[in-house]
Formats: C-alpha cells, sequence, structure tokens
C-alpha cells in the first residue's frame, strides 16, 4: 500500500470538525432551530480544555455534555467554543477545543460525527489515525443503548472506553 503523503485523513476531521464549528456559530447566534440538540464528547485532559477542578476529578478521562434546554453564553472561535452548563445546580463555564472533541451527535437527525483524540502520550505509541466515521443511520445495536441509557444520567463518566449517548426520549412526557 503507497504511503499517504497528504494524509487524507487529518484533512478529512479537520473538515468534519468545520461542520461541527459552523454548527455551533449557528447556534449561538441564533438559538437551536426545531428539536436539535448535541451530545459532545470531549476528553477532559486535552490540551486546551478548560473546566473546573471538580469536574476535572470527577471525569478525570472524558466527559459527555448536552447542548440542549439549560445552557448559555455559548461562544465559538475557530479553535473552540465555550458554555455555560449547571452540573448538579453549580453553574460552570466550560471551554472546549475543537481539537479535544471525540464525539458530536445530534439525535434530532441522528447524525454522528466521531473524532480521533490523541494524546501526547498516545501519540508516541499509537499509529496514525483511523479516518473518521460518519453515521447517518441508526445502528441495531441503538435502541438497546438507549434502554440502557434510561437509567443512566445525561452527563456521564465514560472510562475512557467511549461515550455512552442517552435518548433524552426517556425523559420526555408522552
Amino acid at each position: 500500500m503507497a504511503d499517504d503523503h497528504i494524509r487524507y485523513d487529518i484533512l478529512a476531521q479537520e473538515a468534519l470538525r468545520g461542520v461541527m464549528r459552523k454548527v455551533l456559530a449557528e447556534v449561538a447566534r441564533t438559538g437551536l432551530p426545531g428539536n436539535h440538540h448535541f451530545f459532545i464528547t470531549f476528553l477532559t485532559g486535552a490540551p486546551g480544555v478548560r473546566i473546573s477542578s471538580r469536574l476535572r476529578e470527577r471525569y478525570p478521562e472524558q466527559m459527555t455534555i448536552v447542548i440542549q434546554f439549560q445552557y448559555w453564553d455559548l461562544k465559538v472561535t475557530d479553535a473552540g467554543f465555550e458554555v455555560g452548563l449547571s452540573f448538579s445546580d453549580v453553574p460552570e463555564k466550560l471551554e472546549i477545543p475543537f481539537s479535544a472533541v471525540r464525539g458530536f451527535y445530534d439525535p434530532s437527525v441522528n447524525f454522528e460525527l466521531e473524532f480521533d483524540v490523541k494524546t501526547e502520550t498516545m501519540e508516541e505509541e499509537a499509529p496514525a489515525p483511523e479516518p473518521v466515521a460518519v453515521v447517518p443511520e441508526k445502528k441495531p445495536e441503538s435502541k438497546k443503548k438507549a434502554a440502557e441509557a434510561e437509567k443512566k444520567p445525561a452527563v456521564a463518566e465514560t472510562g475512557g472506553k467511549g461515550a455512552d449517548v442517552v435518548s433524552l426520549d426517556a425523559f420526555r412526557k408522552k
């Protein structure tokens, strides 16, 4: 197999991070349209991430936040975003560079982006990053995960194995 000197994998990730950046910038300007909302998973120890020591202790590797009803001061730059969220009734300001984001999911339209995020120690040991996965259709195990997720909090520690996506439909009145 030929060497990829152009690094299409990296270019594709940058382009798809641009999709996330554009969506968040539009939401910062006009608010969330319709039923759209976002689950964003990021590495808490990545360079540039700014969260309280309380949150960093609770989520030492990664965490998933939900941008839906109770967020404020969403600001988006070329490098990342900052947002105000409440955790156990304690308001927090989070600053998250796009390079720290592992996943972006909008369950209202089942749109998902997954990113390969490397930490400094991982870069020394790991091979080149895998291409970004865009999943437009529901995965077969989604219903099972959603049923299991009904019992889990919307923001959950994931222990470094990937994010558990929680269906907010479980919390809506029927």
